[in-house]
């Protein structure tokens, strides 16, 4: 019998909780006989919600907590006074070695402050990054650091780099993955001042492939496997690329819809398109890691659905699996 991947999750944070997170650990118990989930939250109303279901409930255990951070609260505030919160409840099974991962859906920066408080950073890791993977015309890119620091410096862009190489060579298993800094040209000499003091760290880093500057524009093309920036840029990047996909995808129906002849050519090619948006939907690929922990902490979007939360319940597995988190810690202590 292989090992169980236990895993605690949020059921109070998300925009659709406890009912949508609750289905969506459901899921993805039925979907992987691999798979324990730790339901963290209000017990009452994750009993309610299980009593809607059938499934091996001999793999799912619930760990009551009376209290719940919300996204309008100072974060570190939040997790130091809100000890009985789902989140710090899940971070802090993570800590003991209870669960393997935690997932939330629940608020960006309690996840982050957690996650460097109570889980604690490995050894080497200045800064803990969110990278998540974004859908380009190549597959897919790894956009680091999309909202953990905001404030980075240059070598913090290079150690986003370097952690953000280990992750797509052993989890995703790119090999020698090509690595850019987002920029506003492609000449060596442009950008910030940040970008200008990264730049150089990075072309000579012998850990790395290197490319050079990416515009924004290239991004979607797939020119590299690893965009580099710091958390403002990336976030901005991640809000866009979501912003743009749903408005095209809004106007092509519209424009389906307009006509018999539209219509008619609109079921012709639904297969071809469906298959197409479905490559381009980031919730495709899971929840976004924060890397470089002591235990994997996964962060799913707000407003995830059950379909979104079972995935990121699911990738926990390889996570596990690949070990990621003492990779990183090897590799950047070398």
């Amino acid at each position: 019998m292989e090992e169980l991947v236990t895993v605690a999750l949020d059921v109070m944070g998300g925009d659709h909780a406890p009912s949508e997170i609750i289905k969506g650990g459901v899921e993805a118990v039925n979907a992987s006989k691999q798979v324990k989930v730790l339901m963290v939250g209000d017990e009452v109303k994750i009993k309610e919600e299980l009593d809607k279901y059938t499934c091996d409930r001999e793999r799912i255990e619930i760990v009551p907590t009376t209290e719940v951070i919300s996204n309008n609260e100072a974060p570190v505030n939040a997790i130091r006074n809100k000890t009985d919160s789902s989140i710090v409840r899940c971070q802090r099974l993570v800590k003991k070695g209870e669960a393997d991962a935690m997932v939330s859906a629940g608020s960006t920066g309690a996840l982050l402050a957690g996650g460097q408080l109570i889980v604690g950073r490995v050894k080497g890791v200045h800064r803990p990054p969110l990278a998540p993977l974004i859908p380009t015309a190549k597959g897919f890119s790894l956009l680091i650091d999309c909202g953990a620091n905001v404030d980075a410096r240059a070598v913090h862009l290079l150690q986003f780099a370097q952690i953000g190489t280990i992750y797509m060579e052993d989890i995703i298993g790119v090999k020698n993955p090509k690595v850019a800094i987002v920029n506003i040209g492609a000449e060596e000499e442009k950008g910030n001042q940040l970008v200008k003091e990264a730049y150089p760290l990075l072309k000579e880093c012998p850990s790395i492939h290197f490319i050079g500057s990416i515009e924004a524009r290239d991004i979607p093309s797939g020119e590299a496997d690893i965009i580099v920036c710091d958390a403002f840029v990336g976030n901005v990047i991640l809000k866009l690329y979501e912003g743009v996909g749903n408005t095209l995808i809004h106007k092509i129906k519209v424009s389906m819809m307009s006509s018999l002849r539209s219509k008619i050519g609109g079921w012709l090619v639904k297969p071809a398109l469906k298959a197409t948006v479905k490559e381009f939907d980031a919730s495709e690929y899971g929840g976004v890691p924060l890397l470089g922990l002591k235990g994997l902490v996964v962060k799913a979007h707000g407003s995830s659905s059950a379909q979104e939360i079972q995935r990121a319940i699911i990738q926990c597995i390889t996570f596990k699996q690949q070990n990621i988190n003492v990779r990183i810690e090897e590799v950047l202590n070398q």
